[in-house]
């Protein structure tokens, strides 16, 4: 199979609403292009350097959305050109994206990350250290910076009723804060969840983006 089949037969399982972030993490420039030209573009990186680089490689129309661990020091690599932050797991995070963004002269998107999985090792809020973030407030005097949703992992397990429980918890949450902070604001409206194993099943929670790799790549070599 060549990447663009694969995107296509990704797409095929997408209902409308749900978008396909290609994870390209590890995966070389040859590879983007190719699923460029299949008509993807938006593409998942993990790493700034890497992301950097295929920035200044690719063609300009990509949407790069940043889908990893992102350290503060790093914020002001990609703010002058990143679509979405998926896992701003801090205050302090945002803080930092929020500066860099007066740095940049641009609003930055920004999702928050849920830990809602089993594993120790996922980084994020914990739903209640999220809702007190949100409760306080202080974020809304940070004018670079746009929340736009969530985003969050299940464990990675075999146990898809424990995957679609966790989905659902960040499902349910998501309509809680959507409710309760940003009610009339069309703007906070994307959760993304789900990856090349298990992206159905958080499709049918709610997920609007998707995080999809190896079945688009292939298993990468790191």
């Amino acid at each position: 199979m060549t990447i663009q089949n694969n995107i296509r037969e990704v797409l095929t399982t997408l209902p409308d609403g749900v978008r396909l972030v290609a994870v390209s993490k590890f995966h070389p420039v040859e590879a983007l292009q190719e699923a460029y030209d299949a008509g993807q573009r938006i593409f998942g990186e993990s790493k700034v350097q890497e992301m950097t680089a295929k920035h200044e490689q690719l063609p300009t129309d990509i949407e790069w959305h940043f889908i990893g661990h992102l350290q503060t020091n790093k914020v002001k690599y990609i703010a002058p050109y990143v679509r979405l932050i998926h896992g701003v797991d801090s205050y302090k995070l945002l803080l930092e994206i929020n500066r860099q963004g007066q740095r940049a002269g641009r609003i930055i998107p920004c999702l928050l990350q849920l830990h809602v999985a089993q594993e120790e090792t996922k980084f994020g809020f914990s739903p209640e250290e999220c809702h007190q973030m949100l409760t306080e407030g202080e974020w809304r005097t940070l004018p670079y910076v746009s929340i736009r949703g969530l985003m969050g992992m299940a464990s990675n397990t075999d146990d898809m009723a424990q995957v679609r429980q966790e989905f659902a918890t960040l499902g349910k949450f998501f309509s809680q804060v959507k409710e309760e902070f940003f009610s009339g604001k069309s703007e906070f409206c994307e959760l993304s969840m789900g990856m090349s194993d298990d992206y159905p099943i958080a499709i049918e929670e709610g997920s609007t983006l998707v995080r999809v790799g190896s079945r688009i790549f292939g298993s990468r070599g790191y």
